[in-house]
């Protein structure tokens, strides 16, 4: 009876590049050579959702990494250079940010660690929410760009967080780039002295130490693989204050997203139309033949109520009663939206800001306990000055609103009525008056903003400026427009002249002349080198611990996908070690390597190294399956993984000269192997294929954990040791078979899965045909036509269930 039962099985039209079982779920995550990301599930093997490619996140998709818990998987894209943090539940894009190379691995990892001090800094945090209020959400209607804050979830900041437990996402890619970003959002380190391209990345649980393989360039000009170890013990030793550091800047990253999100709202919110009596008056100036100004004429019509017939086909023709009627609606409207945004959402979100960061501020003034992660005062008192001058520049903002929909009412109601009188219509008793305040006020108005201006027009190709609240929203490094008159404000003229108060420090700076976006993104500059300075210091006390060269990479293994090709890592909690499973074709075609490190630098480990001979008859309970002159043949590993601390999943292939070479899943314990007591003296200056025969050799008993790969040509596997499931993947990226690890399939189920292994090698021509079809420029609809006719989407719904089985739909 086969060990391992079949669940599932599928034909996908696009090579599949990675390949991600979920932590926490029956969920495995493909990305595909079409930039696709897929979600399907155990159960069939029925994809749940897919994400396509877009302009926004890129089309190259060249790592994938799940979060401890399984509620959001993050991967990389090569042609934009990020790293994207979708949310598992629905498929949305919770979080993106730019890395300066193209990632090629990632490691999303949990630390394990039973501190009481945890729980001091967990009551601690806790301790925000009594004193602010929770941010409101943004309008639904401008909430597209980004799902970080919608409607459903005001607390999203706590969904990207996740627990108090600290999590670290570890990104690593070519000329030794690595980083480390706390929750997958706050960079805590940048490391640097690797040397090569980042093939595999593996933090230790304790924060101890981080595997690194790397391939780079030999003497000879090959590609050789290396193992390197690297002591992060500043991390381990500071983990209650890093946690602490890392919640609060995680928080702060993202109250400058919410403000973004915010001063997008407003731009939206201020709508092309309020330019059009600027553009209008403009032409109006440039086509009229007299040599009156635009403000003479308009006081004239208030004083006399006559117009010249320039300003009168200007008021009738273009804009017309009907539309200065919608003008003054819609800048009421727009000026009304912004309004709101800016008292809700910039005031509340600048107040939680100055709050997480006068708290760091004094994180970084206890010396003793922060000093060391790299909290610089000076730089955190920097960014709250910032925060500061944002703040008094959204308090600007209200305050011309607040006068420019006075001014525009006025001056519309006066406008309408003049309007009214050329048409001959009815005017309103109520509109009809007008004191002599009301003609003051429109007089002042348009002495203010019709004013001829020679500087003016030569900067922006207009004699003036009626809209004064676009001119703050806009993305530009030039000075306003028409800044606000400061003349007779007593603060202003009262700390001028106050010799104490004119250069301190208590005081925010305001700078009249800047936009809202102008000082939005000096805030940002200023707490981005606040936030960056820790990760500096952090990644310059990460030191190397040992560099090991294991051997050179056979030219036959050039194209094959990165993420398939071994070494591979593992990192086991209980033992503290860091294992390595790697395989030397070239030279033991035959073996496995395994090989061990503590994941503390100082601590030796004996029997380091072991290599497990893959040369051993098979067992009883294979031969009833097989011809018995099968049963002497050796074995090649194909590809390894582990599935738990004591047992590693391998797909290995007969050593045999025809071409339906059989194929094997297996799982090998390794308790035997990793006990055995022969030392293997490491020669540190010659590469480790040079030097294998001194290395402890083991064979190993493989029960009856095996199944013949029949109809595939099995070549990769992905392994969930935790939900006891594994995926196999053909040779040619397209062929995927899913398996339940700890059942043994009943003989209905046998005989289904004969019919269903039947119907895959139809499949399997079907395929190979398609593929020599593409490969020639031909037969892309088909392939697609095959993916519609065997793939349905469930992307409608709610898919994850934690307390579910294989059945999570």
């Amino acid at each position: 009876m086969p060990a391992f039962r079949q669940v599932g099985e599928k034909q996908l039209p696009n090579p599949i590049l990675y390949m991600a079982w979920s932590p926490k779920r029956d969920l495995i995550a493909l990305a595909n050579t079409a930039g696709e990301l897929l979600l399907h599930r155990l159960a069939n093997f029925q994809r749940v959702w897919s994400l396509p490619p877009n302009e926004n996140t890129g089309k190259e998709i060249t790592s994938l990494a799940w979060r401890p818990d399984g509620k959001i998987l993050a991967f990389s894209v090569g042609d934009t250079k990020q790293v994207v943090l979708c949310d598992a539940e629905k498929a949305e894009i919770l979080h993106l940010f730019p890395v300066d190379y193209p990632v090629s691995c990632m490691h999303w990892m949990e630390v394990q660690d039973d501190s009481s001090s945890l729980s001091f800094f967990s009551e601690s945090e806790d301790e925000s929410s009594r004193f602010l209020p929770k941010l409101p959400t943004l309008p639904k209607s401008y909430s597209t760009t980004s799902k970080i804050f919608s409607e459903e979830k005001s607390d999203e900041v706590t969904n990207l967080l996740g627990e108090v437990r600290l999590n670290v996402l570890v990104v690593g890619g070519p000329s030794g780039f690595v980083e480390l970003y706390a929750y997958g959002l706050y960079k805590i380190a940048t490391l640097s002295g690797i040397s090569g391209t980042c093939r595999s990345l593996g933090l230790s649980s304790d924060l101890k130490s981080l595997s690194v393989i790397t391939e780079m360039r030999s003497t000879e000009d090959n590609p050789e693989i290396h193992y390197i170890q690297l002591d992060t013990g500043l991390l381990s030793s500071c983990l209650p204050e890093l946690t602490k550091m890392a919640r609060k800047f995680t928080h702060i990253s993202t109250l400058l997203q919410y403000l973004r999100l915010s001063l997008t709202c407003m731009c939206e919110a201020w709508e092309d139309i309020l330019m059009q009596m600027d553009l209008r008056l403009t032409k109006f100036v440039q086509e009229k033949n007299t040599s009156t100004q635009v403000q003479d004429e308009f006081l004239e019509l208030l004083l006399w109520g006559h117009a010249s017939p320039e300003l009168q086909a200007l008021l009738m023709n273009q804009l017309t009663v009907k539309g200065l009627k919608m003008l003054g609606q819609s800048i009421d409207s727009s000026y009304s939206s912004i309004q709101k945004l800016v008292i809700s959402h910039l005031q509340s979100g600048s107040e939680a800001l100055l709050y997480h960061l006068s708290e760091v501020k004094g994180m970084a003034l206890w010396k003793q306990k922060f000093q060391p992660l790299g909290l610089d005062p000076a730089a955190i008192e920097d960014a709250i000055v910032a925060v500061g001058s944002f703040t008094l520049k959204a308090s600007e903002l209200l305050q011309v609103i607040d006068k420019s929909m006075k001014n525009f009412k006025a001056f519309f109601r006066w406008l309408y009525v003049a309007m009214l009188r050329m048409s001959e219509d009815h005017v309103p008793p109520e509109l009809n008056k007008m004191t002599q305040k009301d003609l003051a006020f429109v007089a002042d108005f348009l002495s203010e903003h019709f004013s001829a201006n020679e500087e003016l027009f030569d900067r922006k190709g207009k004699y003036f400026n009626v809209e004064r609240v676009g001119q703050y929203l806009k993305d530009e490094d030039e000075d306003l427009i028409s800044p606000p008159n400061m003349e007779g404000n007593q603060w202003v003229t009262f700390v001028k002249q106050s010799t104490h108060l004119k250069d301190s420090s208590l005081l925010f700076p305001t700078y009249p002349q800047k936009s809202l976006h102008f000082v939005k993104r000096m805030m940002e500059g200023f707490i981005d080198l606040c936030l960056q300075k820790p990760a500096e210091v952090i990644g310059h006390s990460v030191k190397q611990a040992v560099c090991l060269r294991l051997y050179t990479v056979p030219g036959s293994s050039e194209n094959t996908p990165r993420l398939f090709e071994l070494p591979s890592l593992w990192n086991n909690k209980k033992a503290g070690m860091h294992y390595v499973v790697f395989c030397m074709p070239e030279i033991s075609p035959s073996k496995i390597y395994i090989l061990r490190r503590a994941t503390d630098p100082n601590r030796s480990v004996p029997n380091g190294l072991v290599a497990l001979n893959l040369s051993t008859p098979l067992n009883s309970s294979i031969e009833d399956e097989m011809p018995a002159t099968s049963t002497d043949c050796s074995y090649s590993c194909l590809d390894a993984r582990f599935y738990d601390d004591e047992t590693l999943t391998v797909v290995l292939q007969s050593v045999e000269d025809d071409e339906n070479k059989m194929r094997i899943l297996t799982q090998l314990p390794l308790n035997s192997a990793l006990s055995w007591d022969e030392e293997f003296t490491w020669d540190l200056t010659l590469r480790l294929e040079q030097q294998t025969e001194g290395i402890p050799v083991q064979a190993l008993a493989w029960g009856n954990q095996s199944r013949e790969m029949d109809n595939i040509k099995a070549q990769f596997v992905a392994v969930n040791g935790i939900r006891k499931v594994a995926c196999v993947l053909s040779a040619n990226l397209r062929h995927i078979r899913v398996f339940e690890m700890d059942a043994e399939e009943e003989e209905e189920e046998e005989e289904r899965a004969d019919e269903s292994q039947e119907m895959s090698s139809d499949q399997d021509r079907l395929e190979e045909s398609m593929t020599t079809q593409s490969d020639t420029g031909e037969g892309g609809d088909g392939a697609r036509g095959v993916e519609d006719a065997q793939v349905t989407d469930q992307s409608s719904g709610d898919i994850l269930d934690d307390t579910a089985g294989s059945d999570i739909l």
